[in-house]
């Protein structure tokens, strides 16, 4: 009988993540043998919880807040979107080496595939935040080939940082104040909320501070927030008649690679896993 491959996901808190129930969903739908567990690990403990997995009979798992930029520098391998992006999600051995990948770009593309299938024929791009979230966005649409890419911040520093880290000759990559929003929806194909405002616990209640009204109707709104499914900026964006996609589908697409790296079988993204993980959040 083989050998059970057991994998996990980690981070400080962990409880509320739902990566347990995406890969035992996929476990049982393959009739696979292997686990997928939830471990937390405070940061003093992440260094040697990631060089001791295979001490652990661990092949690989998903590292969440606060441990993606620690994970990044234990890595002896990174995949290129991680070394695009800073940060790893997705850890495995090779040969005894830990290996890292960052999946969020993959997943954040995969889902406007699946919803929007045309999003990448935009060139023009309006970010919204400039955390750890949008450097795997902006990796995304710099692969997608969009032109021209607008982060706004409410601390202009944070984006500016980001421009310097991804400054290209082929994308215009510009840094701006929240003040400039407004200004900058018109022209957008594309505008993607990585903020947690709206995000449960975050002013979900409140009316997203962003003038939509001048949008193309031909722009795409995306928030990569799924609690709740509907933020107060996808609101905002169908009210003006914009097309949406919610960000639930990103956290599912992004599960893929890791879950086939560790167990042999890529499984696929279905109706059935988003109700599978909704009836769980209408818990």
């Amino acid at each position: 009988m083989a050998e059970k491959k057991q994998a996990f996901v980690t981070g400080y808190p962990i409880k509320h993540s739902r990566s347990p129930l995406i890969h035992g969903f996929w476990l049982r739908e393959y009739g696979l043998q292997g686990s997928y567990q939830a471990m937390e690990v405070a940061p003093e403990d992440f260094a040697s919880f990631a060089k001791t997995l295979a001490a652990q009979n661990l092949v690989g798992g998903n590292v969440t807040l606060p441990h993606k930029e620690e994970a990044f520098k234990l890595c002896a391998k990174l995949d290129d979107a991680a070394k695009a992006i800073g940060a790893v999600n997705t850890l495995w051995l090779e040969n005894g080496e830990l290996c890292g990948s960052n999946t969020d770009a993959y997943g954040f593309a995969a889902n406007l595939d699946a919803l929007a299938p045309d999003w990448d024929k935009a060139d023009t791009a309006l970010i919204l935040g400039a955390g750890g979230a949008s450097r795997a966005i902006i990796h995304a649409l710099k692969e997608r080939g969009f032109k021209t890419i607008s982060i706004v911040n409410r601390t202009l520093a944070r984006a500016e940082e980001l421009v310097r880290h991804f400054k290209s000759d082929e994308v215009a990559i510009t840094a701006h104040e929240w003040a400039e929003a407004d200004a900058l929806v018109p022209s957008a194909g594309l505008i993607v909320n990585t903020t947690s405002l709206g995000m449960s616990g975050h002013g979900e209640n409140q009316e997203f501070p962003l003038d939509l009204s001048k949008a193309s109707h031909q722009a795409l709104a995306t928030d990569i927030v799924y609690v709740p499914l509907e933020t107060g900026f996808l609101k905002k964006a169908k009210t003006a008649g914009l097309k949406t996609a919610d960000g639930l589908g990103m956290l599912l697409h992004q599960a893929v690679p890791g879950f086939e790296r560790w167990f042999g079988v890529r499984p696929e993204v279905t109706d059935a896993l988003r109700a599978h993980i909704l009836e769980d959040m209408a818990k």
